[in-house]
């Protein structure tokens, strides 16, 4: 889909507990990245069953062909950092539910518009969203990131390489997380 020469971006875990108010706004991820360019693919893989009782993903298909303005919120609820949300109304009938069971995963672009409702069921909900960027993508205004090289080669330079880790939480692999974070 985005060629030979590939990076993940970033991995993040999307955890609600049983029962949980946590949620994610409708949004689209490519607003606030920071990134110049729309080479970009999301997998969002189901370590437990994502349901629509357990706040499963939703998208709004064809709604990547729009850029809409977003608004910070700081809902404590909301999973995204800033509780970024669309700044338009989204029809709620349009919206499609992606129900999976553990080890299947979704994949969507980083300008649909997506969401995912609170936990209401008695059971936990976990996803691991990786983000995959071509390798020729670029930082807005060159602000420095970190990725990782996962296939290919890495002609463009445009981001700082991190290395695969060495084992499960060792120091070495701990301070590198800790200074990249620190970017």
């Amino acid at each position: 889909i985005l060629g030979e020469d590939l990076l993940v971006l970033d991995a993040s875990f999307f955890i609600k507990e049983a029962g949980s108010p946590n949620h994610v706004t409708w949004h689209q991820d490519l607003h606030y990245w920071g990134l110049d360019g729309e080479d970009e693919v999301t997998a969002w893989l189901a370590l437990s069953p994502a349901t629509v009782q357990s706040g499963c993903m939703r998208f709004v298909p064809g709604s990547h062909r729009r850029i809409v303005d977003h608004r910070d919120t700081f809902d404590a609820e909301n999973l995204l950092t800033r509780g970024q949300e669309l700044a338009v109304d989204v029809d709620e009938s349009d919206a499609v539910d992606v129900v999976l069971a553990p080890g299947e995963f979704s994949l969507h672009h980083g300008r649909v518009f997506h969401a995912s409702e609170p936990n209401r069921s008695g059971d936990r909900r976990i996803g691991l969203a990786i983000r995959y960027i071509g390798a020729k993508m670029k930082t807005a205004g060159g602000a420095p990131m970190t990725a990782m090289l996962v296939r290919g080669t890495d002609r463009h330079g445009n981001f700082t390489l991190a290395e695969p880790p060495e084992g499960a939480m060792t120091d070495r692999d701990l301070a590198r997380y800790e200074g990249i974070a620190g970017q």
